[in-house]
């Protein structure tokens, strides 16, 4: 996404064709690097199917499944499981950091990708169906929000108010701990799932925890919302936007019911989070001077514009685990990254703006997305990984290199790097080294290993392959929402209905995370709140 060099002739066109030329004409050049949808294959299976192309409970594939014999003169192809795993963790608990990236970046990115992202997995009963089907998703295949609002309509019923009554048109169910505004609680006082809620999901690993810990999950759309409360701060955040949305709607229209006011809340809401998708999410990750923009236009007429599809390649690439830290500092305390999981507590205690604040904090920087960073905590995350990967016969790193348009790596010393810091440079030369022992060829490393092989990029926290991938896959997928589409946002009438001008207002004047955190908090006060390290230069 851009070099010095790159950069200046960048802004010298930029100035003279224009901002949105240049956006548009970007855009496309990073969505067109790989291959548009509809895609032919599915993880139904490994042939061409009228199943596989319409049955949306599958992954699509971006490549079709490949088959590898145990071994070959070369050595095993699949190195086993264990000595693959060893590859991710951080020695000595001693992690690299990321010079970049806050916390509030992969706190962010975990709750986009886990309203999209939904691989079938399951708790045990009475908690879920026990099912685990790691070729399968629950996933609605949009940036719907679902995390917030549920994936079907029971269960956006369940989390909706639903009342005509003044000041409660349009709104989500609430309840308040120190004064401010939090969503409801899932389960009692015992432990017990409250009746009104049966329809939601219930959080991923709580029948692993004692009763009375339940007590303090949120009631929400989302079945991973609760994991940690670094990712329902954000649910939580855009809980109060929708409803001061909606207040804002009751007020300036009267006459509408409670449908009307909440199902527009709801619009404006979309909009307004792909709108940060890409004007803060995407631009962190973007190592250009060039700041993109979120112009819906740009894919009225791509040839890219077809209706949403995740990928099992899309699936695998989004576990950022090693951007995790071990500890986290919260105010005088230094927690361990294990001790965050399923801890509200922490959250309701603080209070929203504090918790942004933490996270957007230089003392919990992101650690560096790579191999042998990975938190002790999230080892087990990394070899469910790559198991899945096998499960769907995920073609090799190189594969993926060429599809994309790239240089296939001819050596491992390609897979890695070549990096100038001696001590970076050791590590590097080790890591090839250790590759080479358990694939014997570079041709035989396979995808999810080699996305965190590379090196990251200057300027930016992604590695080369997995930055390409996740731009032309969150544009290709932010930029098609209906919302957004001609019919809609290119028509006066039809964008004044979908979000009226108030909404419209709202959403355009709304350029990052801290925006919302401003207006949804009283006690922000200034302070800094971002996924870009406060004191960040470019290199």
């Amino acid at each position: 996404m851009g070099g010095s060099f790159e950069d200046i002739a960048l802004s010298v066109v930029t100035a003279v064709v224009g901002h949105d030329e240049i956006n548009k004409l970007l855009i496309n050049k990073l969505v067109n690097r790989g291959r548009s949808r509809p895609h032919p294959w599915s993880t139904l299976n490994d042939y061409i199917s009228w199943r596989g192309l319409s049955d949306r409970s599958f992954n699509a594939r971006l490549l079709p499944a490949r088959h590898y014999p145990a071994a070959d003169a070369l050595g095993t192809r699949r190195p086993p499981l264990a000595d693959v795993a060893k590859l991710f963790d951080a020695p000595n608990d001693k992690q690299r950091v990321c010079t970049k990236s806050t916390m509030l970046f992969p706190a962010f990115a975990q709750y986009l990708t886990d309203g999209f992202i939904r691989t079938r997995v399951a708790n045990d009963p009475p908690f879920g169906d026990d099912i685990e089907d790691r070729r399968r998703t629950t996933s609605n295949h949009e940036i719907d929000m679902s995390p917030l609002y549920g994936r079907n309509l029971a269960q956006t019923d369940a989390l909706r108010l639903k009342s005509n009554a003044p000041a409660q048109k349009g709104r989500l169910k609430i309840q308040k701990i120190g004064g401010e505004d939090w969503s409801p609680a899932l389960y009692d006082a015992a432990g017990a799932l409250k009746p009104e809620f049966a329809s939601l999901d219930q959080p991923l690993g709580v029948d692993k925890m004692p009763p009375a810990a339940r007590a303090q999950l949120f009631a929400a759309g989302g079945d991973r919302v609760n994991a940690t409360p670094q990712v329902a701060m954000m649910n939580t955040l855009w809980l109060r936007e929708h409803n001061r949305l909606a207040a804002m709607l009751e007020g300036g229209h009267p006459g509408w019911d409670d449908d009307r006011v909440f199902e527009t809340a709801r619009n404006i809401i979309i909009w307004m989070f792909i709108k940060i998708v890409i004007e803060e999410y995407i631009n962190h990750i973007n190592t250009s001077v060039f700041r993109f923009r979120s112009n819906p236009e740009v894919a009225w007429e791509a040839d890219w514009n077809r209706p949403n599809w995740m990928t099992a390649e899309f699936s695998l690439l989004y576990r950022w685990h090693s951007l995790v830290p071990e500890k986290v500092k919260w105010g005088a305390l230094e927690i361990d990254g294990g001790n965050l999981l399923f801890n509200n507590r922490l959250l309701t205690d603080s209070g929203l703006a504090d918790a942004f604040v933490i996270f957007s904090d230089k003392e919990n920087a992101a650690t560096q997305l790579g191999l042998g960073n990975s938190a002790k905590f999230l080892g087990d995350a990394e070899v469910k990984a790559v198991k899945q990967a096998r499960t769907n016969n995920i073609a090799t790193y190189n594969d993926y290199r060429e599809a994309m348009d790239m240089d296939r790596a001819d050596s491992f010393e390609d897979l890695v790097g070549k990096i100038d810091d001696p001590v970076e440079k050791a590590r590097r030369k080790a890591l090839a080294a250790e590759l080479k022992r358990l694939y014997g060829t570079v041709d035989n490393v396979e995808f999810y290993v080699g996305l965190f092989a590379e090196p990251v990029e200057d300027n930016g926290p992604l590695p080369e392959l997995l930055l390409a991938m996740v731009a032309m896959d969150a544009f290709s997928q932010a930029l098609t929402n209906p919302l957004l589409s001609r019919h809609v946002m290119g028509h006066a009438d039809n964008r004044r209905l979908a979000f009226t001008d108030a909404g419209i207002a709202a959403v355009t004047g709304t350029r990052k995370l801290a925006d919302i955190v401003a207006r949804n908090t009283d006690d922000l006060n200034g302070r800094f709140v971002g996924m870009t390290q406060r004191d960040w230069q470019r290199q």
